[in-house]
């Protein structure tokens, strides 16, 4: 078993006309077993990105708090909000960083640009980087999400 699954989760980021969706689950488990039903994986960082981290929880809330942090640096130093595709290049830099010790999470960044076009991108735990146009699926059950 991987680590990556130890804690469970599913996630899944669509694309529609000028708009994004992004949805988990709110399961906290321990293999089968299920310690809490409120676990969030899904942060709106402003009114048009959010993040969603997938994996083990205790680096998904060190994750989060880290790119909480650098948001508001990036937002004080450029006196500007961060755009989804900032913030897809911050996490993928910030991941890489820590390649040879990773955190356990698999991040999908969903938003919307100054043009109210819509950005996808998902990532592995070393910070690889894919984008796409209609969706992108993360977590444990990525083959139930993808519909085979």
């Amino acid at each position: 078993m991987s680590i990556l699954e130890y804690n469970g989760g599913a996630m899944i980021a669509m694309a529609g006309k000028d708009c994004v969706g992004i949805a988990s689950d709110n399961r906290l488990g321990i293999q089968l077993q299920t310690v809490a039903t409120d676990f969030r994986k899904v942060f709106g960082l402003n009114d048009k990105l959010f993040v969603g981290l997938a994996g083990l929880a205790s680096d998904v809330q060190t994750v989060h708090q880290i790119l909480k942090f650098r948001q508001d640096l990036y937002e004080l130093r450029e006196e500007r909000e961060m755009t989804p595709s900032v913030l897809s290049n911050l996490l993928s830099n910030l991941l890489y960083e820590k390649r040879f010790g990773p955190y356990f999470v698999e991040p999908i960044v969903a938003g919307l640009t100054k043009e109210n076009k819509p950005f996808l991108s998902g990532m592995d735990l070393i910070g690889a980087p894919v984008y796409t146009d209609d969706f992108v699926v993360s977590g444990t059950c990525t083959g139930n999400l993808y519909g085979m």
